[in-house]
């Protein structure tokens, strides 16, 4: 009572300093919380948003306070002036129920909001549950259990659960808080059909059921005492009783049921009953007492079947998995309470053709190749009921349901409704239904509707903040089509946790933040939005909705070098939750470093069109002397200068068409013996190997003081021979020229290994001595005189006389 006293005073005044509004007064702050009920001993996070209109806070600093009770909480973070925004976290929520209040400091504190927080714990199973049948008037099934010995500080509803098998019918019975035994009615059970029973409980922070009890009401009867008519001794067996025994009046009508008969005897002396009620002694007294019990009924299994079969796989190649669900029909009576099914490709089952067996409602298996039904039959310990006929229908990769939705009537029921387009051959539909955390397929359950339908009540137990997914099959005349699917909740409420915010990227003025996908279990309902906070210093809160599907946004229009805050909130149809806030901050190298990378980009590019300009208009000779360069000839070869002083009064005159002039490297001279072979009068005769490397240059070249002979890398493009030592006297007989053979390339195309003639630069007509090379068509002898060697002209061979010269 007077914390909820508390609650309305705490409300009114966070109303009086609210802020008006043509239609209505809101209140100066949001106070939001984890969540308002949480375990004991929990942490706890809350916010508190200052609206802009709370007349307290115009024009004035905001400093928010935070309040547990009666007591300030220490340390909690205080907002800054321009966001009006603060947050706390208390590390361990202690209280079974308090008020959380957010203050303005002011003079006096106001409170401009609040929330009040509940904790306790999650209910224990139920636990001994058992039920016992009255047979007298009225005729009730009563149930009791054991709540457990914690107490859970919170409102906690236990509800009991009736499933009647052999029937659709299923029923759920709500109890007074702190009762903890219900008694069923006559209208809520069957006598001879098997039941399952269990109890679940809920509170704000969880639920839990008992483990389920099957019996048969009759069987749990408890009878009033029989009445025994008559005793008396059995004819010609010797130590032997015969009873004669009725039911009460009321119980008379089941007198035509089989009943297990438990009969004691005991001497009067004796205080030992025994159930031997032969081998009596004669002449002694006895006393007997019997009891009546109901003896379950020898009768196998009737009735058929509700089956729901899906089929994957290739089943082009006969290669078919089945997933076969059953349940009870209207008509089927178990029978006992132990039944089992077996799944066989024969209608009369045996191990040859057997598929499965279990005690449950499904079963899957492998398709024999050119099986097209199979046979559901229940067994219990009277016999095997009749087979039922399942036909195998293959999937089809067509669909004629355009829209599934599904509408919470309770939390016992939802409404599933569809669209289908018009098929002439759909034939019905099937509705199949699953809790989505559990992965026992024998929680799935199904309903089989006509064509003609467009929705479906799915009644049962459903429980609330869970997610169910329900599905909606087509089926056609020779197979089942595409389904569609959602997922549904009876009841929602806001999410357990909250994802954590990532910063992927930045780019100039804009970031992009993305987090991870809210774990199903956590959700506790359909989500419907994410919506991202965030603010600066300079400014006001800013709201940003993100796509739930895309779990991204991309906050624009970020001023640089401001820290930032921001969190997210997550909302479902039955609540919201904020999540912790982060920092970040817009750099300012960011937007130096666009510019500069640009720049840089823009001259590059510029000096490349500027060099490939160049390159396409420049000489094209010039170019191609680079890449190719020319061979010096030497048979065309001119030689405009020489280095050595024995050369320099040397002026030769050149054409001016002649191309630029080649340099020859140096000259080898080689001492032969006096006397040559008949076979070394002609060089050319000689082996190759001899012109090829004619031995060690014993004089060098007198243009190149540091030659040292053959052993230079250079190869000679001729060399000249002579008769005798260099050193020797002038040499009377004419020299020998020998062209080198090396591989070297001199001219673009070699004809002839013939020596071939030099074009002389002097005159038309020469002597017959200077044309040392054979004759041409500008070097004829002359016949006449024999005059000197011009030298002149030949400033190569000059270099052979002065080198004669200087032998003498």
């Amino acid at each position: 009572m007077i914390s909820t006293w508390v609650s309305v005073i705490v409300m009114l005044v966070a109303f009086v300093n609210g802020a008006r509004n043509e239609n209505d007064i809101q209140p100066c702050a949001e106070v939001q919380t984890s969540s308002s009920v949480v375990p004991l001993g929990s942490p706890v996070t809350a916010t508190c948003i200052i609206r802009d209109s709370c007349h307290l806070v115009i024009g004035q600093a905001v400093h928010i306070e935070w309040r547990l009770g009666d007591h300030s909480l220490p340390g909690s973070p205080v907002a800054n002036e321009s966001s009006r925004f603060s947050e706390v976290v208390i590390p361990s929520f202690n209280h079974t129920r308090e008020f959380l209040t957010c203050c303005i400091q002011a003079s006096p504190v106001q409170v401009v909001g609040g929330v009040e927080i509940r904790a306790g714990y999650p209910p224990e199973v139920p636990q001994n549950l058992s039920c016992q049948t009255n047979l007298t008037t009225p005729e009730t099934l009563t149930c009791n259990w054991d709540p457990g010995q914690k107490e859970t500080h919170l409102h906690t509803m236990y509800t009991l659960h009736i499933k009647i098998w052999d029937s659709k019918e299923n029923h759920t019975y709500e109890l007074l808080p702190g009762v903890h035994r219900y008694t069923i009615p006559r209208t809520g059970f069957v006598f001879f059909s098997d039941m399952e029973i269990y109890v679940k409980a809920v509170n704000e922070l969880g639920e839990a059921s008992s483990t389920p009890i099957i019996l048969e009401p009759v069987s749990a009867a408890k009878f009033d005492p029989p009445t025994i008519l008559n005793v008396q001794a059995v004819p010609k067996k010797y130590g032997c009783l015969k009873l004669s025994w009725s039911l009460s009046q009321q119980q008379a009508w089941m007198r035509d049921y089989r009943f297990n008969l438990e009969v004691q005897l005991k001497t009067a002396d004796n205080s030992q009953w025994s159930e031997q009620p032969c081998r009596l002694l004669h002449g002694t007294q006895y006393l007997v007492q019997i009891r009546v019990r109901y003896r379950q009924s020898p009768w196998t299994p009737t009735g058929r079947l509700d089956s729901w079969m899906k089929a994957s796989g290739d089943h082009m190649h006969k290669q078919l998995n089945i997933h076969l669900f059953w349940k009870p029909s209207k008509q089927f009576r178990a029978n006992a309470q132990n039944v089992s099914y077996v799944v066989s490709v024969k209608r009369l089952p045996g191990e040859k053709g057997k598929l499965c067996s279990t005690k449950g409602n499904y079963c899957t298996f492998k398709l024999p190749g050119k099986a097209k039904k199979v046979y559901l039959s229940a067994i219990n310990a009277a016999g095997k009921s009749i087979p039922t006929e399942v036909r195998i229908y293959l999937p089809k990769a067509s669909s004629v349901i355009s829209d599934v939705t599904v509408l919470p009537r309770d939390d016992r029921s939802l409404l599933v409704q569809w669209r289908s387009l018009d098929s002439s051959i759909l034939t019905g539909f099937v509705v199949e239904w699953r809790p989505l955390l559990e992965t026992d397929l024998s929680l799935t359950q199904f309903e089989i509707t006509d064509r003609n339908q467009t929705q479906f009540l799915i009644t049962g137990s459903f429980e609330p903040y869970k997610p169910y997914g329900i599905s909606v099959y087509p089926r056609f005349k020779d197979g089942i089509g595409l389904p569609r699917t959602v997922n549904a909740y009876s009841r929602q409420k806001a999410p357990s946790m909250v994802p954590k915010i990532q910063i992927k990227k930045s780019w100039q003025s804009h970031i992009e933040l993305t987090w991870e996908e809210i774990p199903l279990d956590q959700r506790n309902g359909i989500i419907q939005n994410y919506t991202v906070f965030y603010w600066d210093k300079m400014g006001p809160i800013k709201v940003v909705n993100a796509d739930p599907e895309e779990r991204r946004v991309i906050l624009k229009d970020l001023r640089t070098v401001s820290p930032y805050e921001a969190f997210m909130m997550v909302s479902t149809f039955g609540g919201r939750l904020n999540g912790s806030t982060i920092h970040f901050e817009i750099e300012a190298f960011d937007v130096v470093a666009i510019v500069l990378i640009v720049t840089v980009s823009g001259v590059g590019l510029s000096l490349l069109i500027i060099f490939t300009v160049l390159t396409c208009f420049s000489n094209q000779q010039r170019l191609k002397g680079r890449f190719w360069p020319a061979v010096p000839d030497p048979a065309n070869s001119s030689i405009k200068r020489w280095t050595s002083e024995s050369t320099q009064d040397s002026n030769l005159s050149w054409d001016n068409e002649e191309p630029d002039q080649m340099y020859l490297s140096h000259l080898s001279f080689l001492d032969l013996p006096v006397k040559l072979s008949k076979e070394d009068d002609d060089p050319w005769l000689s082996n190759a190997e001899v012109t090829s490397d004619l031995g060690e240059s014993i004089c060098g070249s007198p243009f190149i003081p540091d030659y040292s002979g053959s052993n230079s890398d250079s190869v000679p493009y001729a060399t000249v021979i002579f008769s005798g030592p260099c050193n020797s006297p002038t040499p009377q007989d004419a020299r020998v020229y020998l062209r080198s053979e090396s591989t070297q390339p001199l001219l673009e195309t070699e004809e002839s290994f013939s020596p071939q003639y030099y074009h002389n630069m002097a005159s038309d007509r020469v002597p017959s001595e200077q044309c040392f090379f054979g004759p041409s068509h500008d070097c004829v002898p002359e016949k006449g005189p024999d005059p000197g060697i011009v030298w002149d002209d030949f400033p190569f061979l000059r270099a052979l006389a002065l080198n004669d010269t200087q032998n003498d």
